[in-house]
């Protein structure tokens, strides 16, 4: 088996469970404090498909405060999980932002996207629908997720999901290489 690294990204607003998620799915671990992050990187080989990765995860900051390290951290991202809270609207209006960031720094109309609908757990808080977080992902062709890291819904299958998200794009990117190349061959007789 060979190993392929991935750089992914997980970004959403302040307090949404980013680094909960994340720390579930390195960890096996619920953090029951909220101590705002800046920015973590972590690192987990898994298996995937019958194909060993290393992943590269950036757990970024949700506050505005620190909205300029966004785009540098968007550039070297392969993937990226949106994630909102199911029981804070202005987070899930915040998502279509974070996508438009991305694809603008990107130069792209696709990039590999999962969307998340965290605190899946907090069901009589709730104020987003799924159906609503489901429609935002399809409209973007991204995968789509509820999620609870206490409960620990869904957590794995995220990460793995946007491992299959990444490797569809670089395959897709590929062919398209091979197609241009191609294209360009000339033969003088």
């Amino acid at each position: 088996m060979s190993q392929s690294d991935f750089k992914i990204v997980v970004v959403g607003g302040g307090g949404v469970g980013k680094s909960a998620l994340t720390i579930q799915f390195l960890q096996n671990y619920f953090v029951t404090d909220y101590d705002p992050t800046i920015e973590e990187s972590y690192r987990k080989q898994v298996v995937v498909d019958n194909e060993t990765c290393l992943l590269d995860i950036l757990d970024t900051a949700g506050q505005e405060d620190y909205s300029a390290m966004r785009e540098q951290y968007m550039e070297s991202g392969e993937g990226f999980i949106l994630v909102y809270s199911i029981i804070a609207r202005d987070t899930f209006v915040e998502i279509p932002e974070l996508k438009d960031m991305i694809l603008r720094v990107k130069d792209e109309s696709y990039f590999p996207m999962v969307v998340l609908g965290n605190k899946c757990d907090l069901e009589s808080q709730r104020v987003i629908a799924k159906e609503e977080g489901q429609k935002f992902a399809e409209s973007i062709n991204a995968s789509f997720f509820e999620t609870s890291a206490k409960q620990i819904i869904n957590v794995t299958e995220s990460f793995y999901e946007i491992v299959r998200q990444i490797r569809k794009y670089n395959e897709s990117k590929n062919l398209t290489k091979k197609d241009v190349n191609k294209k360009r061959r000339c033969i003088i007789l």
